[in-house]
């Protein structure tokens, strides 16, 4: 072990040629075994050329052969063994399966999605599947749970919502997802804090800047795409409500279970990311939603120069409306009431299309859902239609302890709509 540091000290392009040969390297092996077979290669065609009985030559070729054969095993474990270390999860997977995905992803369309909350990670984890051009741009309004004490605490932007992109977006292993997505209990002075959360707030500590601690926790796990909060503007999410009256903050905003007549940030006009209006700017498909209406998709559309963007863009837009109704943001509302509501805090041309749920959910499902106010969105497409929207019906709503959008076949829907 002594010599060969003093190899490196004195002579360091000689000590770096030599790690390689270093024991447990899982590299001289296969480099050994391609050397043997270039031998047998090389022995075997010299001696069939100058071989004169058939039974030489036959020998010769089948050494040809088997050099062949060692030589394309070897430089087959030889880079698998070098790929492994930059790409873990390449272990368990042929390496033509892993460069075929890869290359096939990076051709794939680009995507950007708009949103935040639960909905939009929903998403996001059956998009990555068909691309890795995925740019999220994720409101930073949020001020409840874990999100809203380290804002508060840390002065931070609100980690919450893109925690749950970057989970989604993720290639790490399963394991390093669920580490992101562990929530302490209850009996810990940490209680309610999720571990991702509290990863972005140190890296953010770490680094001095909230973005820089994205891109950061974005190369710990591996993104397919990248995850960008539409504003680094420490915003504020203020609703008035139809008897005017105004509640201030995102978390409390529902709990007034009053019909809101719109929401604003404060401060007004705050600056986009440019990286958010970059990705929009080369956009071939522009996707809003889904996730609350008036606190996860709207958010970012206050936002003056992303909405100006998505309006000038020539992307494909659309939007995917909720399968419920949400209490306390919209109670009663059809999707023809969840368009116009987009649209009266944004532009017309904020889309081009509406997707919509048409399979049935399960009646016990439907009845704790209404213990709680909320109903399935009525599709009044007609409606839709008058305003110069197309809609997409599909059965696209999977219903199990709760109402979430089919990733797959909402992703593979979406894809589709663009190829045609």
């Amino acid at each position: 072990m002594k010599k060969r540091f003093e190899v490196s000290y004195l002579n360091p392009k000689a000590g770096a040629f030599l790690k390689w040969f270093y024991p447990g390297m899982g590299i001289k092996r296969w480099i050994g075994l391609a050397s043997f077979a270039v031998c047998l290669l090389m022995a075997g065609a010299l001696r069939f050329r100058s071989a004169e009985y058939w039974l030489i030559r036959a020998f010769d070729a089948v050494t040809v052969f088997c050099g062949i054969v060692i030589l394309i095993l070897s430089v087959k474990r030889l880079v698998r063994s070098l790929v492994s270390v930059f790409v873990p999860s390449s272990r368990d997977t042929e390496l033509v399966d892993l460069l075929y995905q890869r290359k096939q992803l990076s051709r794939g369309p680009k995507i950007v999605a708009v949103g935040g909350g639960t909905g939009l990670s929903v998403l996001l984890s059956g998009l990555k599947e068909y691309s890795s051009n995925i740019t999220a741009i994720v409101t930073v309004a949020d001020d409840g749970g874990s999100s809203g004490r380290l804002r508060q605490q840390f002065d931070i932007l609100p980690p919450g919502d893109i925690r749950n992109c970057l989970v989604a977006l993720a290639d790490a292993p399963a394991l390093m997802r669920d580490l992101f997505q562990f929530r302490f209990d209850k009996s810990s002075e940490l209680s309610g804090h999720s571990f991702g959360n509290l990863f972005i707030t140190a890296m953010t500590r770490v680094t001095g800047d909230f973005e820089k601690a994205i891109k950061e926790t974005s190369k710990v796990l591996a993104l397919r795409g990248q995850v960008i909060p539409s504003t680094l503007t420490n915003v504020v999410l203020a609703a008035e409500y139809q008897d005017g009256s105004i509640t201030v903050g995102e978390d409390k905003i529902p709990k007034a279970r009053m019909p809101i007549r719109e929401v604003r940030l404060r401060p007004d006009n705050p600056q986009a990311t440019p990286e958010a209006l970059r990705a929009i700017e080369e956009a071939q498909l522009i996707i809003l939603g889904p996730g609350s209406l008036y606190t996860s998709i709207i958010p970012n559309l206050l936002i003056k120069e992303i909405t100006s963007a998505i309006v000038a863009s020539e992307a494909v837009k659309i939007y995917v409306c909720n399968v419920m109704t949400q209490p306390g943001e919209t109670d009663n509302y059809r999707l023809s009431d969840h368009v116009k509501t987009l649209v009266r805090h944004s532009h017309p041309g904020i889309l081009n299309y509406c997707v919509v749920n048409t399979g049935e959910i399960p009646a016990q499902i439907l009845r704790r859902y209404t213990q709680m106010n909320a109903f399935p969105v009525i599709n009044d497409r007609e409606n839709v239609h008058k305003m110069g929207y197309r809609v997409i019906e599909d059965e696209i709503a999977l219903a199990e302890s709760l109402i979430r959008h089919d990733t797959s076949r909402l992703s593979r829907l979406i894809i589709d709509t663009i190829e045609e």
